[in-house]
């Protein structure tokens, strides 16, 4: 674990993943080597970028249990969601179904499905979140052709139950995982997703531009290339007619070529990731996580999340939920404006976020235990000020 830590350098304070995540050394260094190698050989730099991709490809099917074909590299974490809305829309029974989706995730996870559905694809079912197997069970009909989750939810950190949806809707129809809030920050069930996209600028440290998309063999058939473009066909610059065939594999769903550096810094951040062993990263968080929320509550906060057994950790679970937690807390000071909350942690040196009136503490493997003393210090001249008023 000392060498993974070795290779991040975030400021103190920085608590802020779930936002985004300051780029890792090795993933600097990528970046910075492949800029110089596009400025000097041109394209000539084109033919190692594309080996570059296919380590990335391969790294990424051993993280996710998958083969590298069903990798593709994409945009973003809402592109692969887009393409993956529209792919399903376009399937065998597509335009005639429904997708279940929860009206309080991420509005990234939202905006794919309701657009797809806008141009005529499934049917949007929008539930009370989060996303339960008990919760699911009660809405699940025969029109139902697809699950939408995030696997972490990014405001409260709840952690869906991925194997016991999967389970419970069968292999005759689509799990669709947002995994941006997990990939990278726990030990991801990423078996039980047919569908899953995960972009690098948070927890993998990877900054923008490129994100993982997983489309399984198992569900191939059912999805068309609803965005696919040209990068996804057979021989797309000879063909004397279009469209031409799709190619196999989840590059049928791409839109272009992706941002070759950006593709070659997220393989190095998956590489990290497989390295390390993303159990002792969530391990690492969860133990970092739980010092800060204990030194908050010792500042007279309540808190939510953390570890598995941490005091309030009960709030994010729920029926069906997963075990363990995430790497997501939140904190609220009784009596104090959430507002001048966050203000107090921010002239602190604590980068956080604040979201319907908690603050949401998202600390990575490499942040330092020593965090949680300003964290509390903050808090307690806070709540000192709130009792003299």
């Amino acid at each position: 674990m000392r060498d993974y830590l070795a290779q991040f350098a975030e400021p103190f304070g920085y608590l802020d993943f779930a936002r985004f995540g300051p780029v890792s050394e090795v993933v600097r260094r990528v970046l910075v080597r492949e800029a110089d190698r596009l400025h000097r050989r041109g394209w000539a730099a084109l033919d190692r970028l594309d080996a570059e991709a296919v380590t990335a490809a391969a790294t990424a099917g051993g993280l996710l249990g998958c083969a590298p074909r069903e990798v593709a590299f994409v945009s973003s974490t809402s592109h692969g969601l887009f393409a993956a809305a529209h792919a399903l829309g376009r399937g065998p029974g597509g335009a005639d179904g429904t997708v279940l989706v929860a009206r309080t995730d991420f509005p990234g996870a939202l905006y794919p499905w309701l657009r797809a559905s806008g141009n005529g694809g499934l049917m949007m079912r929008q539930l009370d979140g989060p996303l339960t197997v008990d919760g699911v069970r009660a809405h699940l009909d025969d029109r139902v052709r697809a699950v939408a989750v995030c696997a972490v939810d990014a405001a409260t950190g709840f952690r869906a139950p991925l194997a016991g949806l999967k389970e419970l809707i069968g292999p005759d129809r689509v799990l669709v995982v947002d995994a941006v809030q997990a990939l990278g920050a726990v030990d991801l069930d990423a078996g039980a997703a047919d569908v899953l996209a995960a972009g690098g600028q948070k927890w993998l440290r990877a900054g923008w531009g490129a994100a993982v998309l997983m489309v399984r063999d198992r569900v191939a058939e059912r999805l068309a290339p609803g965005l696919g473009g040209w990068s996804g066909v057979l021989d797309p610059i000879d063909a004397p007619d279009h469209p031409c065939p799709p190619r196999p594999g989840a590059v049928a769903h791409t839109l272009t070529n992706p941002d070759g550096p950006a593709v070659a810094a997220l393989g190095a951040a998956l590489a990290l990731v497989r390295d390390t062993g993303a159990d002792r990263i969530e391990a690492r968080i969860g133990e970092v996580l739980g010092g800060l929320l204990a030194a908050a509550r010792t500042a007279g906060a309540e808190t939510v999340g953390g570890p598995e057994g941490a005091e309030g950790s009960e709030g994010l679970r729920g029926p069906g939920a997963a075990a363990g937690g995430s790497g997501i807390g939140r904190l609220r000071l009784p009596g104090a404006d959430p507002a001048a909350v966050h203000a107090a942690l921010t002239a602190a040196g604590l980068a956080t976020t604040l979201r319907g009136g908690w603050i949401r503490l998202s600390p990575h493997a490499s942040t330092d235990p020593e965090t949680a003393e300003p964290l509390a210090e903050a808090l307690g001249r806070v709540r000192r000020g709130v009792r003299a008023a």
